[in-house]
């Protein structure tokens, strides 16, 4: 039973904002340390439910400031990709309990916190080259997959449009498309798992302003705030909800 109380709130909604924030401005990338931050509170079937409206919610309004201003031909790689991530998903989901899923979505998060910490050490480098498109089939497919399973699909993603050369804001407007379509393609066998409810659809409507309200401040900020110090909170985050998600799932 989803009780919406003061300690539901008090997680809930900055944890929503903060994907709003995340999708309208930076990327996708750290959108899912709301589902993360959700599945410490929530049980992790359920996190994911609630998130997806609003997820979905926060794609739509964030659809206008980027239209068009996305390549085309890198998001068209990454959807193709990722519906057959997301239906191996579905698949692997009926398989999965809620242990399982706190130690992967756990597990999602600490790899991308390290990937990104290795990147801005310089211990990674930089694609020398453009991806050819195989690699955006294939980014699009792990995205499909962690997608559906957590929320996360912006770093595998983020990691071939990376090598693409796009600039910030054709960047942000790819992840914008990418995931509004994934997004629309979760919702289908969300549903059919049985995995919504009518709690989550209430909570969902109590916490659609807030992931609006999110929204318009990311596509603020997105010329405005630094995104180093962005990402630094974000990983933050990431570390310490990803370490309690598999502390959970193993004790």
């Amino acid at each position: 039973m989803l009780e919406p109380d003061i300690g539901f709130f008090a997680v809930t909604i900055p944890a929503v904002i903060f994907a709003g924030i995340s999708k309208g401005g930076f990327g996708s990338g750290v959108a899912f340390a709301s589902a993360s931050i959700l599945a410490i509170y929530l049980d992790p079937g359920q996190a994911l439910a609630l998130m997806l409206p609003l997820l979905m919610l926060i794609d739509l309004a964030t659809l206008k400031p980027y239209w068009r201003r996305w390549s085309w031909p890198d998001a068209r790689l990454l959807i193709l990709g990722g519906l057959p991530g997301v239906a191996l998903g579905a698949l692997l989901y009926r398989a999965t309990d809620a242990d399982l899923l706190r130690l992967l979505i756990g597990g999602i998060s600490l790899a991308f916190v390290a990937w990104q910490m290795l990147r801005g050490r310089g211990w990674m480098r930089e694609f020398a080259s453009r991806l050819p498109p195989a690699a955006g089939l294939l980014a699009g497919a792990v995205a499909g997959f962690t997608s559906f399973v957590s929320h996360a699909g912006g770093p595998p993603a983020a990691v071939y449009l990376l090598s693409q050369r796009l600039g910030k804001t054709e960047f942000q407007a790819t992840t914008v498309l990418t995931f509004w379509a994934l997004n629309i393609a979760k919702f289908v066998p969300y549903a059919w798992l049985g995995m919504f409810t009518l709690d989550t659809a209430r909570a969902g409507l109590l916490l659609a302003p807030f992931a609006l309200l999110g929204a318009w401040l990311g596509v603020r900020a997105h010329h405005m705030v630094p995104e180093r110090a962005f990402f630094a909170l974000a990983h933050a985050m990431l570390t310490l909800t990803g370490l309690k998600l598999i502390w959970d799932a193993l004790v």
